[in-house]
Protein backbone atom coordinates (compact mmCIF):
# COMPACT_ATOMS: atom_id res chain seq x y z
CA UNK A 1 0.00 0.00 0.00
CA UNK A 2 1.33 3.41 -0.92
CA UNK A 3 1.34 6.32 1.51
CA UNK A 4 0.55 10.01 1.16
CA UNK A 5 2.28 12.53 3.39
CA UNK A 6 5.70 13.78 4.40
CA UNK A 7 8.47 11.91 6.20
CA UNK A 8 11.53 13.63 7.62
CA UNK A 9 14.66 11.60 7.03
CA UNK A 10 17.93 12.20 8.84
CA UNK A 11 20.09 11.82 5.75
CA UNK A 12 23.48 10.24 6.46
CA UNK A 13 26.73 11.27 4.85
CA UNK A 14 27.51 9.29 1.70
CA UNK A 15 24.42 8.73 -0.46
CA UNK A 16 22.82 11.38 -2.61
CA UNK A 17 19.45 12.91 -1.70
CA UNK A 18 17.94 11.15 -4.72
CA UNK A 19 19.22 7.77 -3.52
CA UNK A 20 17.81 8.32 -0.02
CA UNK A 21 14.40 9.32 -1.40
CA UNK A 22 14.39 6.31 -3.74
CA UNK A 23 15.14 3.95 -0.83
CA UNK A 24 12.28 5.46 1.17
CA UNK A 25 9.95 5.04 -1.80
CA UNK A 26 10.96 1.41 -2.25
CA UNK A 27 10.42 0.64 1.46
CA UNK A 28 7.02 2.33 1.58
CA UNK A 29 5.94 1.36 -1.95
CA UNK A 30 5.10 4.98 -2.75
CA UNK A 31 5.96 7.57 -5.34
CA UNK A 32 8.43 9.99 -3.80
CA UNK A 33 10.05 13.37 -4.21
CA UNK A 34 12.34 15.42 -1.99
CA UNK A 35 12.84 19.11 -1.35
CA UNK A 36 16.16 20.82 -0.92
CA UNK A 37 18.98 18.66 -2.24
CA UNK A 38 21.80 17.88 0.16
CA UNK A 39 25.25 17.07 -1.26
CA UNK A 40 26.37 13.46 -0.65
CA UNK A 41 28.71 14.36 2.23
CA UNK A 42 26.13 16.61 3.94
CA UNK A 43 23.81 15.15 6.60
CA UNK A 44 20.58 16.27 8.22
CA UNK A 45 16.93 16.98 7.51
CA UNK A 46 15.72 15.75 4.12
CA UNK A 47 12.00 16.26 3.54
CA UNK A 48 10.68 13.31 1.52
CA UNK A 49 7.21 13.63 0.02
CA UNK A 50 5.06 10.54 -0.50
CA UNK A 51 2.23 9.94 -2.97
CA UNK A 52 0.11 12.99 -3.75
CA UNK A 53 2.19 15.05 -1.32
CA UNK A 54 4.85 15.19 -4.08
CA UNK A 55 2.72 18.06 -5.43
CA UNK A 56 3.92 20.12 -2.46
CA UNK A 57 7.42 20.29 -3.99
CA UNK A 58 7.24 23.91 -5.27
CA UNK A 59 6.14 25.06 -1.81
CA UNK A 60 8.67 22.99 0.17
CA UNK A 61 11.55 24.01 -2.09
CA UNK A 62 11.03 27.60 -0.89
CA UNK A 63 11.49 26.67 2.78
CA UNK A 64 14.14 28.61 4.67
CA UNK A 65 16.95 26.42 5.99
CA UNK A 66 19.11 26.22 9.11
CA UNK A 67 22.58 24.66 9.02
CA UNK A 68 25.41 23.96 11.42
CA UNK A 69 28.72 24.20 9.56
CA UNK A 70 32.29 23.48 10.54
CA UNK A 71 34.81 25.72 8.75
CA UNK A 72 38.59 25.40 8.81
CA UNK A 73 40.67 28.59 8.53
CA UNK A 74 44.03 28.44 6.77
CA UNK A 75 45.78 30.49 9.45
CA UNK A 76 45.37 31.35 13.12
CA UNK A 77 42.91 34.17 13.79
CA UNK A 78 41.67 35.78 17.02
CA UNK A 79 38.08 34.85 17.84
CA UNK A 80 37.06 38.52 18.12
CA UNK A 81 38.15 39.15 14.53
CA UNK A 82 36.34 36.06 13.25
CA UNK A 83 33.13 37.06 15.06
CA UNK A 84 33.37 40.55 13.58
CA UNK A 85 33.67 39.22 10.04
CA UNK A 86 30.98 36.55 10.46
CA UNK A 87 28.44 39.21 11.48
CA UNK A 88 29.05 41.00 8.16
CA UNK A 89 27.46 38.07 6.31
CA UNK A 90 23.94 38.75 7.57
CA UNK A 91 21.62 40.03 4.84
CA UNK A 92 21.82 39.81 1.05
CA UNK A 93 24.94 38.10 -0.27
CA UNK A 94 26.19 37.44 -3.78
CA UNK A 95 27.02 33.83 -4.54
CA UNK A 96 28.29 31.71 -7.39
CA UNK A 97 27.54 27.99 -6.90
CA UNK A 98 30.70 25.91 -6.23
CA UNK A 99 32.19 23.88 -9.07
CA UNK A 100 30.98 20.61 -7.59
CA UNK A 101 27.33 21.75 -7.53
CA UNK A 102 24.75 20.33 -9.93
CA UNK A 103 23.41 23.70 -11.15
CA UNK A 104 24.65 26.34 -13.57
CA UNK A 105 27.36 28.47 -11.97
CA UNK A 106 25.56 31.78 -12.46
CA UNK A 107 25.88 34.66 -10.01
CA UNK A 108 22.91 34.82 -7.65
CA UNK A 109 21.72 36.72 -4.59
CA UNK A 110 20.64 34.89 -1.44
CA UNK A 111 19.61 36.14 2.01
CA UNK A 112 21.27 35.04 5.24
CA UNK A 113 18.81 35.87 8.01
CA UNK A 114 21.05 35.01 10.92
CA UNK A 115 24.60 33.70 11.36
CA UNK A 116 26.15 32.86 14.70
CA UNK A 117 29.59 31.72 15.78
CA UNK A 118 28.86 28.80 18.13
CA UNK A 119 32.40 27.74 18.98
CA UNK A 120 35.99 28.05 17.86
CA UNK A 121 38.91 25.75 18.55
CA UNK A 122 42.27 26.55 16.98
CA UNK A 123 41.48 26.97 13.27
CA UNK A 124 38.09 25.20 13.38
CA UNK A 125 35.04 27.46 13.49
CA UNK A 126 31.51 26.18 14.22
CA UNK A 127 28.72 28.28 12.69
CA UNK A 128 24.92 28.20 12.81
CA UNK A 129 23.33 29.73 9.71
CA UNK A 130 19.63 30.46 9.03
CA UNK A 131 19.22 31.32 5.35
CA UNK A 132 17.11 31.47 2.23
CA UNK A 133 16.63 28.29 0.21
CA UNK A 134 19.39 27.78 -2.35
CA UNK A 135 22.16 29.34 -0.25
CA UNK A 136 25.54 27.63 -0.70
CA UNK A 137 27.15 27.32 2.72
CA UNK A 138 30.39 26.11 1.14
CA UNK A 139 30.63 29.46 -0.65
CA UNK A 140 29.81 31.37 2.55
CA UNK A 141 32.76 29.68 4.30
CA UNK A 142 35.11 30.49 1.41
CA UNK A 143 34.02 34.14 1.41
CA UNK A 144 34.44 34.47 5.17
CA UNK A 145 37.98 33.15 4.77
CA UNK A 146 38.64 35.63 1.97
CA UNK A 147 37.47 38.59 4.08
CA UNK A 148 39.62 37.41 6.98
CA UNK A 149 42.56 37.36 4.57
CA UNK A 150 43.67 33.87 5.51
CA UNK A 151 41.37 31.70 3.41
CA UNK A 152 38.97 29.08 4.68
CA UNK A 153 36.88 26.11 3.64
CA UNK A 154 33.89 24.14 4.85
CA UNK A 155 34.83 20.75 6.23
CA UNK A 156 31.45 19.49 7.47
CA UNK A 157 27.81 20.52 7.16
CA UNK A 158 24.53 19.42 8.71
CA UNK A 159 21.05 20.75 7.95
CA UNK A 160 19.20 21.12 11.25
CA UNK A 161 15.95 22.69 9.99
CA UNK A 162 13.95 22.99 6.79
CA UNK A 163 11.08 25.43 7.21
CA UNK A 164 9.19 24.32 10.32
CA UNK A 165 10.73 20.85 10.25
CA UNK A 166 13.56 20.10 12.68
CA UNK A 167 16.18 17.35 12.86
CA UNK A 168 14.61 16.42 16.22
CA UNK A 169 11.63 15.08 14.24
CA UNK A 170 13.71 13.24 11.64
CA UNK A 171 14.10 9.46 11.42
CA UNK A 172 17.10 7.47 10.27
CA UNK A 173 16.82 5.04 7.39
CA UNK A 174 17.47 2.22 9.87
CA UNK A 175 14.50 3.29 12.02
CA UNK A 176 12.26 3.38 8.96
CA UNK A 177 13.50 0.00 7.73
CA UNK A 178 12.95 -1.59 11.14
CA UNK A 179 9.38 -0.27 11.29
CA UNK A 180 8.64 -1.63 7.81
CA UNK A 181 10.21 -5.06 8.44
CA UNK A 182 8.46 -5.44 11.81
CA UNK A 183 5.19 -4.25 10.22
CA UNK A 184 4.77 -1.66 12.99
CA UNK A 185 1.83 0.19 11.48
CA UNK A 186 1.34 2.59 14.40
CA UNK A 187 5.01 3.54 14.38
CA UNK A 188 4.93 4.12 10.61
CA UNK A 189 1.77 6.20 10.93
CA UNK A 190 3.53 8.40 13.51
CA UNK A 191 6.55 8.83 11.21
CA UNK A 192 4.51 9.95 8.21
CA UNK A 193 3.21 13.48 8.67
CA UNK A 194 0.01 14.74 7.07
CA UNK A 195 0.42 17.15 4.13
CA UNK A 196 -1.12 19.85 6.36
CA UNK A 197 2.14 20.01 8.34
CA UNK A 198 3.97 21.21 5.24
CA UNK A 199 1.93 24.31 4.44
CA UNK A 200 3.40 26.26 7.35
CA UNK A 201 2.78 30.00 7.09
CA UNK A 202 1.09 29.96 3.68
CA UNK A 203 -2.19 31.98 3.83
CA UNK A 204 -5.31 29.85 4.19
CA UNK A 205 -8.93 29.96 3.08
CA UNK A 206 -11.21 27.86 5.26
CA UNK A 207 -13.92 26.31 3.09
CA UNK A 208 -17.21 24.46 3.58
CA UNK A 209 -17.26 20.67 3.24
CA UNK A 210 -19.47 20.79 0.12
CA UNK A 211 -17.04 23.26 -1.44
CA UNK A 212 -14.15 20.96 -0.47
CA UNK A 213 -15.76 18.10 -2.40
CA UNK A 214 -16.22 20.33 -5.43
CA UNK A 215 -12.59 21.54 -5.29
CA UNK A 216 -11.40 17.94 -4.89
CA UNK A 217 -13.31 17.19 -8.11
CA UNK A 218 -11.46 19.99 -9.90
CA UNK A 219 -13.83 22.94 -9.46
CA UNK A 220 -12.69 26.51 -8.81
CA UNK A 221 -13.57 27.97 -5.42
CA UNK A 222 -16.43 30.46 -5.23
CA UNK A 223 -17.01 32.91 -2.42
CA UNK A 224 -20.13 31.04 -1.29
CA UNK A 225 -17.87 28.13 -0.31
CA UNK A 226 -15.52 30.23 1.83
CA UNK A 227 -15.92 30.56 5.59
CA UNK A 228 -12.89 32.72 6.38
CA UNK A 229 -9.76 34.08 4.72
CA UNK A 230 -6.35 35.08 5.99
CA UNK A 231 -4.48 38.06 4.55
CA UNK A 232 -3.03 37.58 1.03
CA UNK A 233 -2.62 39.38 -2.28
CA UNK A 234 -4.09 38.66 -5.68
CA UNK A 235 -2.15 35.93 -7.47
CA UNK A 236 -0.59 34.66 -4.24
CA UNK A 237 -0.57 30.92 -3.51
CA UNK A 238 -3.04 29.98 -0.77
CA UNK A 239 -4.06 26.76 0.95
CA UNK A 240 -7.69 25.63 0.84
CA UNK A 241 -8.49 23.80 4.08
CA UNK A 242 -11.61 22.49 5.80
CA UNK A 243 -12.75 23.58 9.25
CA UNK A 244 -11.04 20.48 10.66
CA UNK A 245 -7.75 21.60 9.07
CA UNK A 246 -7.65 19.07 6.23
CA UNK A 247 -5.66 20.32 3.23
CA UNK A 248 -7.78 20.09 0.09
CA UNK A 249 -5.67 22.00 -2.44
CA UNK A 250 -3.22 24.76 -3.16
CA UNK A 251 -4.69 27.55 -5.25
CA UNK A 252 -3.91 30.92 -6.82
CA UNK A 253 -6.02 33.70 -5.36
CA UNK A 254 -8.01 35.76 -7.88
CA UNK A 255 -8.40 38.79 -5.59
CA UNK A 256 -6.74 40.47 -2.63
CA UNK A 257 -8.13 38.99 0.59
CA UNK A 258 -9.74 42.29 1.63
CA UNK A 259 -11.81 42.22 -1.58
CA UNK A 260 -13.31 38.81 -0.77
CA UNK A 261 -16.66 38.56 1.00
CA UNK A 262 -17.23 35.07 2.37
CA UNK A 263 -20.63 33.67 1.39
CA UNK A 264 -20.93 35.87 -1.70
CA UNK A 265 -21.10 34.53 -5.29
CA UNK A 266 -18.22 34.75 -7.73
CA UNK A 267 -14.98 32.81 -8.15
CA UNK A 268 -12.16 33.67 -5.73
CA UNK A 269 -9.43 31.02 -6.23
CA UNK A 270 -8.21 28.60 -8.86
CA UNK A 271 -6.72 25.30 -7.69
CA UNK A 272 -3.19 24.50 -8.85
CA UNK A 273 -2.60 21.24 -6.94
CA UNK A 274 -5.33 19.07 -5.44
CA UNK A 275 -4.43 16.68 -2.61
CA UNK A 276 -7.74 15.32 -1.30
CA UNK A 277 -9.90 12.68 -2.92
CA UNK A 278 -13.59 13.61 -3.23
CA UNK A 279 -14.57 10.59 -1.11
CA UNK A 280 -12.15 11.61 1.67
CA UNK A 281 -14.13 14.75 2.48
CA UNK A 282 -16.95 14.06 4.95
Amino acid sequence: MGYTGVILVDKPRGPTSHQVAAWVGKMLKSDVGHSGTLDPMVSGVLVVMLGKAVRLAPLLLQHEKEYVACMRLHADMPRERVEEVVKQFTGRVYQRPPRRSAVKRALRIRVIYRIELLDMQDRLVLLKIWCEAGTYIRSVCVHIGNVLGCGGQMVELRRTKSGGFSSDEAHTLHELRDAVEMDEKEKLAAMILAPERAIGDIPKIVIRDNAAKAVANGAMLAGVGALSVEKFSRGQSVALVTQSGMLIALADSLFDSDKIVCGSPGLIAKSTRVFARPDSVS
